[in-house]
């Protein structure tokens, strides 16, 4: 049994009190940033309290009324490309992923383990080394600068097949017996049983993959050459023209500040979920 002492407990949450602060103050600092003008921001020292240009700096931002030598694309336009890209990637991964672990524990067809460990072999290989075969073929399908070449190429996902894998192996064969006594076909028992029964780990792997979708940057990178496709991210390394001079950094930090929001709220709303499809994943 573990002693409470009141030393250590006190030295622990001024740790992590010592923690937060040192991650919440670049966010304080840009979202002060944001407040200010352009000219304000690049005066040495910079302000440390919030200013009075907040909502028109945000509307600037969301409207695409900047003026600087970067990007002056709407963010709300950035923000809708992010938003569609990272739920296509995820609910793409969790789909297909579900199927493959089913099929690779349900089924018996030859060279099925083969199969998986070819799946679980991806996990080896970064991004890096497939991104140039990649990119050759989106450009061939005509498919740059569409939603699909955004997403097409990120939907599949060896770890997730493998977490999914993991759990249907711990599924009680008298659940199988049931449903096909009941009459249940394969696909019956993959709807009304599985996934169900895999409703935790799927809102964990939602939290994730929704954040991995929201982030990309490489592969949009790659794959958008116009405004109107920009994801969110991409968007902030568009509005970075050249030296300070040239740039609204208030739009800028507006921006980083806006792209923060949906996965902070996914993750705060899904939070007890999340936590709960972790716990049981590994159960």
């Amino acid at each position: 049994m573990v002693e409470r002492s009141p030393s250590l407990g006190l030295l622990a949450h001024a740790v992590m009190v010592f923690g937060v602060l040192i991650v919440a103050f670049p966010l304080y600092l840009a979202f002060v940033a944001s407040s200010h003008t352009a000219q304000e921001i690049v005066q040495a020292p910079m302000p440390l309290l919030p200013g009075s240009h907040l909502w028109e700096t945000y509307k600037a931002a969301l409207f695409g009324r900047g003026t600087g030598a970067g990007s002056t694309a709407p963010v709300a336009r950035m923000m809708w490309v992010s938003f569609v890209s990272a739920m296509v990637i995820t609910v793409g991964k969790i789909a297909i992923s579900l199927l493959s672990a089913f099929a690779v524990v349900y089924f018996r067809f030859p060279f099925k383990s083969l199969c998986f460990w070819a799946i679980f072999v991806t996990l080896m290989l970064p991004v890096e080394v497939r991104i140039g075969p990649t990119y050759q073929v989106v450009s061939n399908l005509g498919m740059l600068n569409t939603y699909a070449g955004l997403t097409v190429p990120l939907i599949a996902s060896a770890t997730a097949t493998f977490l999914f894998r993991q759990f249907f192996l711990t599924v009680p064969d008298e659940l199988i017996e049931a449903a096909r006594m009941d009459g249940a076909g394969p696909m019956r028992f993959f709807i009304d049983v599985l996934v169900p029964l895999s409703k935790t780990s799927i809102a964990a792997l939602f939290v994730i993959q929704f954040i991995y979708g929201w982030n990309q940057y490489l592969w949009p990178l790659l794959a958008t050459t116009t405004e109107d496709m920009y994801p969110v991210v991409i968007g902030i390394k568009r509005m970075i023209a050249g030296g300070d001079s040239a740039n609204e950094w208030n739009i800028v930090m507006a921006t980083a500040i806006l792209a923060m929001l949906p996965p902070a709220l996914v993750v705060v709303v899904m939070q007890k979920w999340f936590v709960k499809g972790l716990v049981d994943t590994e159960k």
